[in-house]
C-alpha cells in the first residue's frame, strides 16, 4: 500500500512541475526559475517544446493525472490493483520513452538542460521502477500462491 501511496505522491509532484511550465508557456509565469542558468528558458521556447502541436508541459500534466488517477484508485479500491498495475506500467512506460526523446533532444540538439524536465524525468522513472515492481511481485504471487 505504501508504494501506491509513493507513486500517488510522484505523479502529484510531476504534476506541479507541468502546471508551472504550461503556465509559463501560457504566458501566465513570466520567467521560468532555473537556479540562474538559462537553460529551461531555452528549452522551454525552443520548437521542440510542442508536440503535435500541444505544448509537452501540457502533455505532462495529462499523463501525470492519468497516471495519479491510477496509483489512487488502487488505493481506493485493491481488488482492481492487479489490473490497474499494468496500465500504471504501460502508461509510465510511454512517459518514460518519451522523456528519453526529450532528454535526447535537449542534449544533441538544443544544446540545452532544463532542471524542471530532468526532476520530471527523475518522477518518471521512479514511477515506471515502482509499478513494474508491484507487477513482478503481483505476477510471482500469482505464480506460486500467496504466502
Amino acid at each position: 500500500m505504501i508504494r501506491r501511496m509513493i507513486l500517488a505522491l510522484l505523479a502529484l509532484g510531476g504534476g506541479v512541475i507541468s502546471l508551472y511550465l504550461t503556465l509559463y508557456k501560457f504566458g501566465l509565469v513570466g520567467s521560468v526559475a532555473c537556479g540562474g542558468s538559462a537553460g529551461c528558458e531555452v528549452v522551454q521556447t525552443s520548437p521542440y517544446a510542442l508536440f503535435l502541436g500541444i505544448p509537452v508541459p501540457l502533455w505532462g500534466l495529462g499523463g501525470y493525472a492519468l497516471l495519479f488517477a491510477l496509483a489512487f484508485a488502487t488505493v481506493q479500491w485493491p481488488h482492481l490493483a492487479a489490473r490497474l498495475d499494468r496500465w500504471m506500467v504501460g502508461l509510465s512506460s510511454l512517459a518514460l520513452l518519451f522523456s528519453l526523446y526529450l532528454t535526447a533532444l535537449e542534449l544533441f540538439v538544443i544544446h540545452a538542460i532544463c532542471r524542471w524536465c530532468v526532476a520530471s524525468q527523475v518522477i518518471v522513472l521512479l514511477y515506471w521502477a515502482i509499478s513494474l515492481s508491484l507487477v513482478r511481485n503481483g505476477l510471482s504471487e500469482t505464480a506460486t500462491g500467496p504466502a
